[in-house]
């Protein structure tokens, strides 16, 4: 049986990683990769089960012996891991040379599928006001006078182009903030 406190080390050290990670800064996705990558060494000795006689053939029983494909997967992993922390220092020392600052930009593609987004979302109210259009002309009250129905379509078409200046206005500020920052 596993100890409670390698337990709660390994859920601690992947919960510090995975928010490490999820910063912009460089320096400090390197240091959540580390700690991610310590907290999941500890989680294979975990689930590796409890620890026995060394893995080596005549020196105890089969049962009493340790499973060394636990070990040997660890062993891999902190290989791997000094190789991969070792290219991220590389690259992120590289990063603090050429902009003094070691954040992590937007690329063009992330633009690009924001901009995507934004004009989805002016079509999707372009539609929601072509429907109460539709639904003014198709008003079952008698009553009602061309000149009302005329009045509201008036009312929903300047609206519709209020709210489309509007968000236009919203993305530009922002296309020009996300301009300035670079």
């Amino acid at each position: 049986m596993s100890s409670l406190a390698l337990i709660i080390l390994c859920g601690a050290l992947v919960a510090v990683g995975v928010y490490l990670i999820l910063e912009r800064s460089l320096s400090r996705i390197i240091l959540g990769l580390a700690a991610l990558s310590n907290g999941i060494n500890i989680l294979f000795l975990i689930a590796g089960g409890p620890s026995g006689e060394p893995a080596i053939v005549g020196s105890a029983e089969p049962s009493e012996m340790a499973d060394p494909l636990v070990q040997a997967m660890v062993l891999t992993a902190i290989v791997i891991t000094l190789g991969m922390t070792g290219f991220l220092l590389a690259m992120a020392y590289r990063t603090w040379q050429l902009r003094d600052n070691d954040e992590v930009r937007d690329d063009r593609e992330d633009r690009a599928v924001a901009k995507r987004k934004a004009v989805a979302a002016m079509e999707a109210l372009d539609d929601v006001a072509n429907l109460s259009e539709t639904a003014a002309e198709f008003h079952d009250d008698v009553d009602i006078r061309k000149e009302d129905v005329a009045l509201r379509r008036t009312n929903a078409r300047k609206a519709r182009t209020q709210k489309t200046r509007g968000q236009i206005a919203k993305a530009r500020d922002v296309w020009t903030r996300k301009g300035e920052k670079k």
